[in-house]
């Protein structure tokens, strides 16, 4: 690894062979330093991160490839979404979308290592990726990045050339659960036992959910992701102090990046490891709990298009929904308010006129209740998914249900 300054960054971006892939850390591990150089120093490339978020370089000649679209690349006209489980994305890169260069994100060195601190998540399949085929690897290292263990220690013969910068990252602070949201997660928090496995997705419920488990005993967490209200269930002595916590990527405020420095009892594994089903069904009691835009009455949920345009991606929902079905004593929540306010309509439909992200849940929630699926035969589940609807609702899905044989 040599250490090297901004001018001999853009020398070096500056010879690279015609648009090359880059593939950088998302979400909340923004590159920022190494993608304005990239920007300013490569006329054409294609630009390949996981939730993309604001502010990265937008311009003709910038190919925006992702699963997983994030608000930086949402409804781009240069958008290239590649569907994909995100258990599946380091073998897009091993087979399909072979990365020319990886920038990273990274803490400061410590020993012969620096770490991916908030964001491992597919990085690292995407340096072996790059590696083998004589790429190059470049980080940007901050004191700002916690230095977090398990996959996310890269030692300093993964990396070609480094970057130091000051600079602080992204953050989000917890946002306000409104009234349905807490709804919901309460009736879901209630089917939850003590000494259970979480996995929760982005969002107010699953943000609902933890804030009502604050008070359980004994619980552990096995996700892609998990944000602050993961550390209010440490502070209130609610996790399983004998296992370590895992996921794959995170973020959250500056005091949820300050707990995770050098804290031993988390691990950010790779993808494949955290999203393998396999590997979750032998959770004890895996919990999954997601959020749709909407479900209809077989049971099959949205949670990625809008009016036929991809809005984010499967994810790692789907990883997640069967290892949980799968798992012993394991259980699936999809989870959405009854009522879509900005269009008017009903989010319990009929069927589905947008992609199926996942099917086969244990349960559907609603803040008007739990519509219990998975066990139960079609049309049982039907008038399950009928009841927790809203009012308003509920006796046209009634006339659809009897039109589509279900009643």
């Amino acid at each position: 690894m040599r250490v090297i300054n901004l001018e001999q960054l853009k020398v070096i971006l500056g010879n690279l062979p015609a648009n090359p892939r880059i593939v950088a850390s998302g979400n909340f591990a923004t590159p920022t330093v190494l993608l304005e150089a990239a920007n300013s120093e490569i006329a054409e490339f294609r630009l390949n991160m996981l939730g993309a978020q604001k502010g990265i370089p937008d311009r003709e000649g910038i190919t925006f490839e992702t699963s997983f679209v994030g608000p930086g690349m949402r409804r781009s006209p240069r958008l290239n979404y590649v569907p994909s489980r995100l258990s599946l994305v380091p073998i897009l890169f091993r087979d399909h979308f072979r990365p020319d260069v990886v920038f990273l994100h990274t803490s400061e060195k410590r020993h012969d290592t620096v770490s991916l601190g908030t964001e491992v998540n597919i990085l690292p399949a995407a340096i072996e990726a790059c590696r083998e085929r004589g790429g190059l690897v470049i980080a940007q290292a901050n004191p700002n990045m916690p230095y977090t263990y398990g996959d996310a220690q890269i030692y300093e013969h993964e990396i070609d050339f480094l970057i130091e910068v000051d600079e602080p990252l992204m953050s989000k602070e917890p946002t306000p659960v409104g009234d349905i949201a807490a709804e919901i997660g309460s009736r879901i928090a209630d089917q939850v036992e003590n000494h259970s496995t979480l996995q929760l997705g982005i969002g107010a419920i699953p943000d609902a959910v933890l804030a009502a488990l604050v008070k359980r005993k004994g619980m552990k967490i096995w996700t892609e992701m998990f944000s602050d209200g993961v550390l209010e269930m440490y502070k209130n002595g609610a996790l399983d102090e004998d296992q370590p916590l895992t996921a794959s990527f995170l973020f959250g405020s500056r005091e949820l990046y300050d707990w995770l420095h050098l804290n031993k009892s988390v691990r950010l594994l790779r993808t494949e490891k955290t999203n393998d089903p396999g590997q979750i069904a032998k959770q004890a009691k895996m919990t999954s709990i997601n959020a749709a835009l909407e479900v209809d009455l077989h049971d099959q949920a949205n949670a990625s298009f809008v009016r036929g345009e991809v809005y984010s991606g499967f994810g790692g929902s789907t990883d997640f929904i069967v290892g949980a079905m799968h798992a012993r004593g394991g259980q699936s929540f999809m989870a959405l308010a009854s009522w879509h306010e900005k269009a008017q309509k009903s989010t319990i439909v009929p069927q589905l006129q947008e992609n199926v992200t996942s099917f086969q849940h244990s349960f559907v929630a609603t803040e008007h209740g739990l519509a219990a699926c998975f066990g139960h035969p079609e049309k049982e589940q039907a008038r399950n998914l009928i009841a927790i609807a809203h009012p308003d609702a509920r006796e046209g899905l009634y006339g659809a249900a009897r039109q589509m044989g279900l009643l």
